[in-house]
C-alpha cells in the first residue's frame, strides 16, 4: 500500500473542503491517488461533482474585442499578482491594448507574440509587478457576442453561424458565463470525462445496495443527466427555465465559444 503522507492528506483537504480523517481514508483505499479519493468521496455523497477547472491563486483581468460588422471576436486574459495592480490604469490599458493587438491575427488561439510581449513588460516597467500575458482566443461566424462580467474577471465569446437579435445574443453569452458548459453537445465533452462520470456513477449505486442490473440502468441516467447539465445546447437556459438552450436559439448553430476566469488554466474552447 502507498504510504499517505500529510501533504498528500492536505492537498486532498484543500481540494475537497472534507476532514482530515475523510480524506485519509478515501487516499488509503485509492493507494495514494488524488484524483480517485476525489471520485471516491464523490461517490460516497462527501463532494459534488466539480467544474473540469484548475484555479490558480492569481489576479488580473479579461478584456473582449468584437469586430465593427460583429462577425469576429477577440478574448484575452493577462494575470499580474495583485487586485491592487489589476485596477491600475496602467495595467488595464495595457490589457486593452493587447487585446486589439490579438484582434489583428487570425481566428484560433492566440499566441503571444512580440508586440503582446512587449507592451506586457512595458506595462512591468512602471508598475514593478510581475505580470503575463495568459491566453488568448479569436472566434469568427456570422455573428459574435462578448460578455465581460462587470470585475472584469470573466468573460465570455460565443460564435453563431444564423441570426440571433442582440439581446438574446448578449443573454446566451452571459448563460456561458453563469451556467459553465463543458461542450456544444455531448460528443465534445471529453470521454475521459465522462467515463470517470460512469464510474462514479456506478459506485454511487453499489454503496447504496444496488443490484447490478439497476446500477447499470442508473449508471445511463445519471450521465444522461450530467450531459444535459453540461452541454450548452442542452441546458435550461438562464432567463427561461422551461426552455433549453437549443429551443431558445432556434435554427441559429453554435460554432464555438470561450469562457475564461481569471485564475483557471484551462481554457474552454469550442468550434
Amino acid at each position: 500500500m502507498a504510504e499517505i503522507t500529510a501533504a498528500m492528506v492536505k492537498a486532498l483537504r484543500e481540494e475537497t473542503g472534507q476532514g482530515m480523517m475523510e480524506c485519509k481514508k478515501a487516499l488509503g483505499e485509492t493507494s495514494g491517488d488524488i484524483q480517485a479519493a476525489k471520485d471516491l468521496l464523490r461517490a460516497r455523497g462527501l463532494l459534488k461533482a466539480e467544474k473540469k477547472s484548475a484555479r490558480a491563486a492569481s489576479e488580473g483581468l479579461v478584456e473582449i474585442v468584437i469586430s465593427p460588422d460583429g462577425a469576429a471576436g477577440t478574448m484575452v486574459e493577462v494575470n499580474c499578482e495583485t487586485d491592487f495592480c489589476a485596477r491600475n490604469d496602467v495595467f488595464r490599458t495595457m490589457v486593452t491594448e493587447v487585446a486589439k493587438e490579438a484582434a489583428k491575427g487570425a481566428p484560433g488561439e492566440v499566441p503571444a507574440s512580440g508586440p503582446i510581449t512587449t507592451r506586457v513588460q512595458q506595462a512591468f516597467d512602471k508598475i514593478g509587478e510581475n505580470m503575463r500575458f495568459v491566453r488568448g482566443v479569436k472566434l469568427a461566424g456570422q455573428q459574435v457576442g462578448g460578455y465581460k462580467h462587470h470585475n472584469g474577471k470573466v468573460g465570455v465569446l460565443v460564435a453563431i453561424q444564423g441570426k440571433l437579435e442582440p439581446t438574446l445574443l448578449s443573454e446566451l453569452c452571459m448563460h456561458i458565463a453563469f451556467h459553465r458548459p463543458m461542450g456544444i453537445k455531448a460528443s465534445d465533452i471529453p470521454a475521459e470525462v465522462l467515463e470517470r462520470e460512469k464510474a462514479v456513477a456506478k459506485a454511487q449505486a453499489i454503496e447504496q445496495g444496488k443490484p447490478e442490473a439497476i446500477a447499470e440502468k442508473m449508471v445511463v441516467g445519471k450521465v444522461r443527466k450530467f450531459c444535459e447539465e453540461n452541454c450548452l445546447l442542452e441546458q435550461k437556459f438562464i432567463k427561461d427555465d422551461e426552455k433549453t438552450v437549443k429551443q431558445v436559439i432556434g435554427s441559429a448553430d453554435v460554432l464555438g465559444f470561450a469562457r475564461y476566469e481569471v485564475g483557471e488554466t484551462s481554457v474552454e474552447t469550442l468550434g
